[in-house]
């Protein structure tokens, strides 16, 4: 048995997927949720995904020898805080945040010792619906997980939580925790902005109403990622700032140079730009198995 009592600490989608995973695999004894949600952790309950309700930290966490936090990333901090006291001598802990520089302070802050316990991850799945309804134990088949392990981690951990991604069917790379950073806020954080600011300023137009009912497959597809979880996306946002503002004024001078093409009426240029990353995609899509079905990280 890899872990004889999981605590998951947010049993939705990405916490509940890892629990349904895992007990699939035959890899988990005990599943125990906890989170401020008593309706969330009452559907878990009831669709299997956890085996009871932790109505404090205390009793979540008592004999758990493995901890995951699946939250937004701005939360983790005082949850570390208040995980601290209760963690088992034996208990490996390791998140799920989409960010991993400001993860790694927040838990430093608030850990202490128990620091070298903590192995941050990033499993790089989702979809764009959450909470316990939308867990499923495929989630992490074929997907990658980021592991950026801290220099007090000792292998035996970095080594355990390995081990329980891959029995989830994912494939576990490592990462520094600033290059993860920067790498997705080029290529999730920023799409995931775009498609929220695209349908925020249509909605905002006078004739929003129109412009949606004439949406079709194009529009829904450039912006499925916004059915995603405000809160969560508010938080990779703040927490990865300074990578995503710069992702964000490279898109902007891209956008400059496109308006400039289409201004200008250059033909050739627009069609070889459009070819270029048509070619660019196409070969990203045959290496990548499944990139096509990709959903929010």
């Amino acid at each position: 048995m890899l872990i004889k009592r999981l605590a998951i600490v947010g049993a939705g989608l990405i916490g509940g997927s890892f629990s349904l995973a895992l007990k699939r695999a035959g890899c988990v004894g005990r599943v125990v949720g906890v989170g401020r949600s008593p309706a969330n952790l009452a559907q878990a309950l009831e669709l299997g995904i956890i085996d009871e309700i932790g109505t404090d930290f205390a009793s979540a966490l008592h004999g758990a020898d493995f901890v995951l936090v699946a939250t937004p990333v701005r939360q983790m901090q005082s949850l570390f805080a208040s995980l601290a006291p209760h963690l088992s001598p034996d208990a490996v802990v390791t998140d799920a945040g989409s960010t991993k520089q400001d993860v790694i302070a927040a838990a430093r802050a608030a850990l202490g010792a128990r620091i070298a316990r903590f192995v941050p991850g990033h499993p790089i799945a989702g979809r764009e619906k959450s909470g316990a309804a939308a867990a499923q134990a495929e989630l992490y088949r074929e997907r990658n997980v980021v592991l950026t392990p801290l220099a007090e981690n000792a292998h035996e951990d970095v080594e355990r939580v390995s081990a329980a991604w891959r029995a989830c069917g994912a494939r576990v790379v490592q990462m520094d925790a600033a290059v993860h950073d920067g790498v997705f806020a080029a290529v999730s954080h920023l799409p995931h902005m775009l498609a929220y600011a695209l349908v925020d300023d249509i909605a905002a137009r006078d004739n929003a109403q129109t412009l949606f009912s004439f949406a079709a497959g194009g529009f829904r597809d450039f912006t499925r990622i916004a059915s995603s979880s405000p809160e969560m996306w508010r938080d990779i946002a703040l927490g990865n700032r300074d990578a995503l503002l710069e992702e964000i004024d490279r898109f902007r001078d891209k956008l400059a140079q496109l308006r400039a093409l289409v201004a200008q009426g250059d033909a050739a240029a627009l069609e070889k730009m459009m070819s270029d990353a048509r070619d660019a995609r196409d070969a990203w899509l045959a290496r990548s198995t499944g990139a096509s079905q990709s959903s929010p990280e």
